[in-house]
């Protein structure tokens, strides 16, 4: 069994937006990921028509799916209309954090089978968390097909019994969009299962992943959500080679001192195939550190290695926050954390040596901005357990196991 907290984005930058509202004109500038959202916002408050309406869309600095909802540029829009002056509302800190649209909480239960030969023969996954459409629908208690389709019922393991069940989580906070959505999770619970099914065969965990995915194939979706895109297959011979590119660049099975630990995780999200291997050291005391991440990526046909390479840079530190301290929690009907002191990210200090590694393809150009975050978290708790033997299972992990 498995289970992630609620996240906040946290991003560095607070929500800000400026409103303009006149008799006969609104003007917004805001750092929107959905400007067509605050048009319609803006006509419904305003009750301007759509083209007396215009939306300057700013820098955004961190977003991370977090500015894609309208409410801070709906404050701004409501109080110009109500004090016939432009305003400017600027979201603290505190405020961002305690009326986010959270990344959901999940519980997650694995189970599989072997036969007499050690082979995997079935493979259950249940699952349970509120959905992001239960933000707009409060009668929906269960996930959505486009959440289960990051991850879960487009498990790319060539088992000839796969099945997913799902239980009902009352919606009681605001769901939203965060970096790589129900993947982070769904990620977190197939990867740690699969490390544990290695276990069990007493195979390595490369191995043991390059066994489950089985023969090279070419899977076409028809309904499972945001992977089902024309043009955009499946195809399990790119994750096979990502997960042997970076044991290779990483130095699978190399000698390591004592203490240190290489766990190994692979995901195929928005339409890109990533496989990491992350480092650990672990001291006598259980604190741990991550000296080195390696991150390989296919994300078909790139135009600017770069930027490609810094957004799976980020992606690094982002999973490693998200696994190691962050976490969302309530009591009383108010959330408890508000800054950086309490809701924790990746400090410089925790920063690891970080190696990107591209893979070159003429495949049509994929996803690079939330698919390198999946399987760090996995990727970590693995190689913990490879260090110490200690399975965790539950997300963060804190800085001291």
């Amino acid at each position: 069994e498995y289970y992630a907290p609620f996240l906040a984005h946290a991003s560095m930058e607070p929500p800000a937006a400026v409103a303009s509202v006149t008799e006969d004109f609104c003007e917004i500038w805001s750092p929107t990921q959905n400007p067509q959202s605050l048009i319609e916002m803006a006509t419904r408050i305003t009750g301007l028509p759509a083209e007396k309406v215009r939306v300057n869309v700013t820098l955004l600095g961190g977003a991370f799916g977090r500015k894609s909802k309208a409410d801070f540029s709906e404050e701004a829009v409501f109080l110009s209309k109500a004090t016939g002056a432009p305003v400017l509302v600027q979201w603290s800190r505190e405020d961002d954090i305690r009326h986010d649209y959270y990344h959901s909480v999940s519980a997650q239960q694995l189970t599989a089978s072997l036969d007499d030969d050690g082979q995997v023969t079935a493979w259950r996954h249940r699952l349970a968390y509120p959905s992001i459409m239960g933000t707009f629908d409060p009668s929906v208690t269960r996930p959505a097909t486009m959440e289960l389709g990051l991850g879960a019922i487009n498990l790319p393991y060539a088992l000839d019994n796969i099945r997913v069940e799902t239980g009902e989580a009352a919606w009681k906070v605001r769901i939203g969009w965060l970096r790589s959505v129900c993947n982070i999770f769904q990620s977190f619970g197939i990867n740690c299962f699969s490390d544990e099914i290695a276990q069990a065969r007493g195979v390595d965990p490369r191995d043991n992943l390059l066994q489950l995915l089985g023969p090279d194939r070419t899977i076409e979706f028809t309904e499972f959500g945001m992977e089902v895109v024309e043009g955009y297959p499946m195809e399990t011979g790119r994750l096979r080679n990502v997960i042997e590119r970076v044991a290779e660049e990483s130095g699978w099975g190399r000698e390591l001192p004592e203490g240190h630990g290489l766990g190994i995780a692979a995901q195929f999200s928005f339409l890109s195939y990533v496989a990491a291997v992350v480092e650990v050291a672990v001291d006598g005391e259980g604190r741990w550190h991550v000296p080195r991440v390696d991150l390989a990526i296919d994300c078909g046909q790139y135009v600017n290695p770069d930027r490609v390479k810094s957004q799976q840079e980020g992606a690094v530190i982002f999973g490693l926050s998200l696994a190691g301290e962050s976490r969302i929690t309530v009591s009383n009907g108010r959330i408890d954390q508000g800054n950086f002191n309490d809701y924790q990210v990746l400090r410089f200090g925790g920063t690891p040596e970080t190696h990107i590694h591209l893979v070159d393809s003429t495949a049509p150009p994929a996803g690079v901005g939330e698919p390198g975050v999946p399987p760090i978290a996995p990727a970590l708790l693995n190689a913990i357990f490879a260090a110490t033997g200690k399975r965790l299972r539950e997300l963060p992990v804190g800085r001291k196991i």
